[in-house]
């Protein structure tokens, strides 16, 4: 497994190289945005990004990032910055965590994402096509289409998608889809999902006019309605 950091503070990335190391995972750094791009003409199976860089912001090189790759990306937060997690998550980032960061954790969190991302993970009973009319999502090929159409989607909301689809027309938890979709249990005050089904609702509504919506079910969670 090959995982690019993007962060320029030398003592954290040498840190973190460290323990990712020890556990097996290749860890490749590289210290702006501009180097990460060249990076990225190589295979990783993920991005930690720090929202800080010194010569784009993070969230710029997300933007870009995002226009043709949909790897799963986690950003590296200041700790309390909800604007950032927030902006980066409309964005398309798979998840965050907060600075100062516990080698562990993130390496759990990378783990995570990348559970419900690699096809290799996926049971062989949860593999089968889901279909509804003319819409059509594959666990296997990790792919969504309306009408033969494609559907672009992050990690993230590919996976709240499946669980959302899997019980559709029931109300589906935010608890529920933050440990089933993102890979963690959800905090206090953590809008990560919201704006994860806010994105979708969005994409959904783009590609299928109206004919497949994600209704929020106040106070509870969300729930997948076809029509």
């Amino acid at each position: 497994m090959r995982i690019l950091l993007v962060d320029d503070d030398v003592e954290l990335a040498a840190m973190l190289k460290e323990f990712f190391n020890a556990e097996g995972i290749d860890l490749v750094v590289a210290g702006t945005g501009k180097k990460a791009i060249e990076y990225l003409e190589e295979h990783f199976s993920a991005i930690l990004l720090d929202i800080m860089l010194p010569d784009m912001s993070g969230i710029e090189f997300l933007r870009e990032i995002r226009r043709e790759n949909n790897i799963p990306i986690i950003m590296l937060t200041a700790k309390g910055d909800n604007v950032d997690r927030v902006i980066g998550l409309e964005l398309g980032a798979d998840d965050y965590v907060p600075k100062p960061c516990y080698p562990r954790e993130l390496i759990a969190r990378v783990r995570a994402v990348l559970r419900r991302f690699d096809d290799k993970e996926v049971y062989e009973n949860e593999s089968k096509d889901l279909i509804y009319n003319q819409f059509k999502l594959s666990p296997s090929k990790r792919l969504v289409t309306y009408k033969h159409k494609m559907i672009e989607l992050t990690a993230s909301e590919f996976n709240l998608l499946e669980v959302l689809f899997r019980n559709y027309n029931h109300v589906v938890t935010k608890d529920e889809l933050s440990e089933k979709g993102i890979g963690r249990k959800r905090q206090i005050y953590d809008r990560s999902v919201d704006v994860h089904i806010s994105n979708v609702r969005q994409k959904l509504i783009q590609a299928t006019d109206h004919s497949i919506t994600i209704e929020t079910v106040r106070g509870v969670g969300y729930k997948l309605k076809f029509k």
